[in-house]
C-alpha cells in the first residue's frame, strides 16, 4: 500500500471536518430554532449506523470497494455545493443527512482497503496511518473554517463568504475524487477480509484505537460499529450479560447521551453569545486538539491508577463543565468571554481522551471472555442510538434556556460518573487473575502505540471466541 491515496483521503476529510460545523452554523444563520439544530444533529449521529453496514456488505466483493469511496467523495462534493442554495431548513438538514450517510457508510470499506494484502501483524500500522490522514485532514477543515471568516472578505463579498467556504470545502472534495481515482490500490480479487475471525481481529483494533480529532465532538464511531456488530447473538450476549457490565452499559448509555445534549445545541449559543463563525470553528478545534493530544498521556494515566476512579472522576469533572460554558461566557466581555469558553472547552476535550481510553479498558474487563467481541459492539452501538437521541433532547431544552440545556446534559453525566463508580469490582481485580490495572494495561496501551502486533491480540480473541 502506498500512501499516495491517503493524501487524496486526507483532503477530501478537510471537506468532512469543516461540514461538520458549518452546516449547524450555516442553518443558525437562517433563523434555524434549537430543536431544528438538535434534529440535525441527531439524524447526522443515526443515519451512519445503517449505511456503514450496507457499505461494508456491498464491499465483501474487492472490486466494489473502490468505486465506494470515489462515490462517497463525489457525493459529498455534490451535497456540500446543493446546501448554500438553499435557504429551507428541513432541505438543508435532509441534505446533511444524506452528506453523514456517504461519509459514515465508506468507513468499513476504507478499513478493509488498507488491510487488503497485507500480513495481520501490519493491520494496527496501516489502520493507524489511516487515522492519522483522517485526523489531520478533518483539523484541516477545521483550520480552514476559522482562517476563511477573516480572509474571505478581502477575496469575496462579505454577503458570500460562508456560500464561499462550502464551495471551498466542496472543491476539497472534488479534487479528493480525481486523485483517488488514480492511487486508490487494487487489490487482488481475493485479497480480502473474510472469516469472522479475521473481524474480530480488526473489531479489537479499532476499539482499542485512538480516536483522533474528531472524536471530542463527533464521537459515533460507524466504522467500528460495523466490524464490531458483526457476530453479535443477542440470546448468547443476554445470557451472559451480569449486573456489573448492565450497570457499565447504562452508565455509558446516560453520559452518551448526555454528550450528545451538549454538543447539539452548542453553535447556537455560541452564535447567540456573539462569536463569529471563525471564533465558533477556533473554539471547537480547541476543543478537539485538546482531546488528541492527550490520547498517549491518557493511556499511560490508565496503567498507574485505579480505572474506575479516572472514568468517573472524568466523567464528573465534564458533567460540571458543561454548563460552565454558559456561566464564563455570562460574566465576561466577548474578547475575554473567547478566552474563557476556549479554556473551558480545552478541558472539556482534554477530559474526553480519558473517557475513551479507560472506557474501553472497563469494557474489556468487565466483559466475559467468551463475548468480550460482542460487548465491545454493543458498546459502540450504544454511542450510536445515544447520540440520536441526545441531540433531539439538547435541541429540545434549549428551548427553555441554555443553562438548563447544559444543565441536565452535565446531570446526566455526573449521574453516569456515580454509576461507574459503583462498580467496586473494577477496583478488586475480581475479573481476571491479573492485577487490578494490569488488563487495563494490555488496552491503555494499544491506544499509546499504535504498532502493537496484532498477532498477540488476533490469538487472544481467537482463544476467547471458540
Amino acid at each position: 500500500m502506498t500512501e499516495r491515496w491517503l493524501y487524496a483521503w486526507g483532503l477530501g476529510s478537510v471537506a468532512f471536518g469543516g461540514a461538520s460545523l458549518l452546516v449547524p452554523l450555516y442553518i443558525v444563520q437562517l433563523g434555524a430554532t434549537s430543536v431544528q439544530l438538535g434534529v440535525l444533529a441527531s439524524t447526522a449521529a443515526v443515519i451512519g449506523a445503517p449505511g456503514a453496514i450496507l457499505f461494508g456488505r456491498l464491499a465483501n466483493r474487492v472490486t466494489r470497494r473502490r468505486p465506494l469511496v470515489l462515490v462517497t467523495l463525489l457525493g459529498v462534493a455534490a451535497m456540500l455545493v446543493v446546501i448554500p442554495l438553499s435557504t429551507n431548513i428541513t432541505t438543508i438538514i435532509v441534505a446533511n443527512a444524506a452528506l453523514w450517510l456517504v461519509v459514515a457508510s465508506v468507513s468499513p470499506v476504507l478499513t478493509m482497503l488498507v488491510v487488503d494484502d497485507a500480513p495481520e501483524s501490519r493491520w494496527s500500522a496501516r489502520i493507524g496511518l489511516l487515522n492519522k490522514y483522517q485526523g489531520y485532514g478533518w483539523a484541516g477543515g477545521l483550520v480552514l473554517g476559522t482562517v476563511w471568516p477573516l480572509v474571505g472578505p478581502r477575496v469575496v463579498d462579505e454577503t458570500a463568504v460562508t456560500e464561499t467556504l462550502f464551495w471551498l470545502l466542496a472543491a476539497c472534495a472534488a479534487v479528493a475524487v480525481v486523485t483517488a481515482a488514480g492511487s486508490l490500490p487494487r487489490p487482488a480479487p481475493d485479497g480480502h477480509v473474510t472469516g469472522e475471525r479475521r473481524a474480530r481481529r480488526i473489531a479489537r483494533l479499532l476499539s482499542s484505537s485512538r480516536s483522533g480529532v474528531k472524536g471530542t465532538t463527533f464521537v459515533f464511531a460507524p466504522n467500528r460499529l460495523y466490524w464490531s456488530t458483526r457476530g453479535i447473538r443477542p440470546r448468547r450476549l443476554l445470557e451472559r450479560l451480569d449486573p456489573a457490565l448492565a450497570t457499565y452499559f447504562a452508565a455509558a448509555t446516560l453520559f452518551s447521551v448526555g454528550f450528545a445534549a451538549f454538543w447539539a445545541p452548542l453553535p447556537l449559543f455560541l452564535t447567540e453569545s456573539n462569536f463569529v463563525s471563525g471564533q465558533v470553528f477556533a473554539l471547537y478545534l480547541v476543543s478537539s486538539l485538546a482531546s488528541a493530544v492527550l490520547y498517549e498521556f491518557a493511556g499511560g494515566f490508565a496503567t498507574k491508577y485505579d480505572v474506575r476512579l479516572l472514568q468517573s472522576g472524568a466523567l464528573a469533572v465534564r458533567g460540571a463543565l458543561f454548563p460552565m460554558v454558559v456561566l464564563v461566557t455570562a460574566v465576561a466581555a466577548v474578547s475575554v468571554g473567547f478566552v474563557t469558553v476556549g479554556v473551558v472547552l480545552a478541558a472539556i476535550g482534554a477530559t474526553w481522551a480519558f473517557i475513551a481510553v479507560v472506557g474501553t479498558a472497563i469494557v474489556t474487563r468487565l466483559a466475559p471472555p467468551s463475548v468480550r467481541g460482542e460487548v465491545l459492539g454493543v458498546h459502540t452501538a450504544l454511542s450510536a442510538v445515544a447520540g440520536g437521541v441526545g441531540g433531539v433532547l439538547g435541541g429540545w431544552v434549549a428551548g427553555f434556556g441554555y443553562l438548563t440545556a447544559f444543565g441536565v446534559a452535565g446531570g446526566l453525566v455526573v449521574l453516569a460518573s456515580v454509576l461507574v463508580f459503583s462498580l467496586r469490582t473494577l477496583s478488586g481485580g475480581e475479573r481476571a487473575a491479573k492485577t487490578p490495572n494490569e488488563n487495563v494495561a494490555e488496552t491503555a496501551s494499544t491506544v499509546a502505540v499504535p504498532a502493537v502486533s496484532t498477532e498477540e491480540v488476533g490469538e487472544e480473541i481467537e482463544v476467547q471466541t471458540r
